[in-house]
């Protein structure tokens, strides 16, 4: 672990192994409940975004669980154990999960101060944050400058998604203001976004192929507009996708082209504990202005 302040994220940020390595973060999984058997994602899980896939498909039932506070704070435990002063636990929206919760009652009984941020993001809009944090906290800052930059970065982040159908968000209850119009939305292609860390329908599409190209304009005005704003500043752009690999590559080159202010983009399936809120054929674009 480099540095004093160390800083422990979940598996919803979906950061690539090497990351996680190189940053000393320490990450804990949220599980997913299949036909009632609880499995933790992440690596080395018997039950990734292919397994999740099928079980949608073939109906079986799939619910998801935070971890414990128990977990969090044997996490926490070892990063006292390892040396550090103080612990920034950066997780996924708490509207969408009670994860960030569960870090909380375990921080009280943590042997180091422990910052719970609640990003009001998941996927890599939580990811581009938990790197600032780990970048920060290399640097040699303040556990309460750590938490503050990862925040920022956070809230400064925006998500598009497009999902063949509003059910399976509808079955876990994570559809906000769209719930009112799933009724008319199942029969199209809705466009969603995160709103104060919430999901919320943003426009309904008729086709895929309309969808899919919406979504690439909404993440090209926001990434334009973004840089504009910090005087042509660089942001970082991430596709994540479910079962959608072929679309997810060309939306990333698509992307890349447009965006010459933006840095490599990041491509990655999401895992089972997102893909079983979202379904088969979700496309999503993470903005996240430095």
């Amino acid at each position: 672990m480099t540095g004093r302040v160390a800083v422990v994220t979940d598996s919803t940020a979906h950061l690539a192994a090497g990351d996680v390595e190189s940053q000393g973060l320490r990450v804990v999984p949220l599980q997913v409940v299949v036909d009632g058997v609880a499995v933790s994602e992440g690596p080395g899980s018997s039950f990734g975004p292919r397994e999740v896939t099928a079980a949608l498909r073939a109906h079986v039932p799939v619910t998801t669980s935070r971890p414990s506070p128990r977990t969090f704070l044997d996490v926490y435990e070892s990063c006292a154990a390892s040396g550090c002063t103080a612990v920034v636990s950066v997780h996924l929206s708490g509207s969408l999960s009670g994860t960030a919760d569960a870090a909380r009652l375990a921080a009280r009984d943590a042997p180091v101060p422990v910052h719970v941020v609640d990003s009001r993001s998941l996927g890599m809009g939580l990811g581009f944050a938990v790197l600032v944090a780990a970048d920060a906290a290399s640097r040699g800052l303040t556990a309460d400058e750590v938490a503050a930059l990862a925040l920022d970065r956070a809230v400064r982040s925006s998500a598009f998604f497009y999902v063949d159908t509003l059910e399976y968000l509808r079955r876990g209850g994570r559809v906000g203001a769209a719930s009112a119009m799933v009724g008319t939305a199942l029969a199209i292609k809705p466009l969603l976004h995160l709103s104060d860390g919430w999901v919320d329908l943003l426009e309904k599409v008729r086709t895929s192929a309309r969808a899919r190209s919406r979504l690439e304009d909404l993440a090209v005005e926001r990434a334009l507009d973004a840089s504009a704003s910090s005087g042509g500043g660089r942001v970082d752009v991430a596709v994540h996708h479910l079962d959608n690999a072929r679309r997810a590559d060309e939306l990333a080159t698509r992307l890349a082209e447009r965006l010459p202010s933006a840095g490599s983009v990041v491509v990655t399936e999401v895992g089972a504990v997102i893909g079983a809120h979202v379904g088969p054929g979700m496309l999503a674009a993470v903005i996240s202005p430095r």
